[in-house]
């Protein structure tokens, strides 16, 4: 009879290399964590990831916030200019993730495969964003499991415009950092 240890090992390394990365989110108002989901959004995983690992989410700002609705940033320094960005990825919103309340998804202009390092927190179930047969739909590749409360205390920020762009936070919150905590 061989010997199972070999085979339980296996499986406990296959394990943890196949483990979702986690990315803890270092902002003004606070911190939280986002699980990523590497097996059903490949894509944009890496994407997001290859934007923490290069350390330039890091003085981008929360641009766009609407109560009820969600959070968007990654793409704008305080100042309000755009950031450069690496080319724009494939659209993963058939992927099976729906846009749930504290999902993380990629955002995009009306091109489906138009996104690359923006991203959004929805506040709650926004099914009108998942990907349907007439509808291309936003990509989820996360969730929020630590420090929604964060994200929440977001929506409690006043807004106003700021040249051309609406729902502008009137206290930045400022992305400090961003750490891959597991992979």
């Amino acid at each position: 009879m061989k010997p199972i240890l070999p085979l339980i090992t296996l499986l406990c390394a296959s394990a943890w290399v196949n483990a979702a990365p986690l990315v803890e989110v270092e902002t003004t108002l606070g911190n939280f964590v986002i699980d990523l989901d590497s097996e059903l959004a490949p894509i944009s995983s890496e994407n997001f990831l290859s934007y923490v690992e290069d350390g330039s989410y890091e003085g981008t700002i929360f641009h766009r916030v609407i109560k009820d609705f969600m959070a968007q940033g990654g793409g704008f320094d305080d100042s309000m200019n755009q950031l450069p960005t690496q080319a724009p990825i494939k659209n993963e919103a058939s992927n099976g993730l729906k846009n749930l309340t504290a999902t993380v998804a990629m955002a995009r202009t009306n091109n489906p495969d138009s996104a690359t390092r923006q991203f959004f927190i929805n506040y709650k179930d926004n099914y009108f964003l998942d990907h349907t047969f007439t509808n291309p739909g936003y990509a989820v590749f996360g969730k929020v499991v630590d420090g929604f409360d964060v994200i929440q205390k977001m929506a409690t920020v006043p807004t106003g415009s700021y040249g051309p762009f609406s729902d502008v936070p009137t206290e930045q919150i400022v992305i400090k950092k961003m750490t891959v905590l597991a992979e």
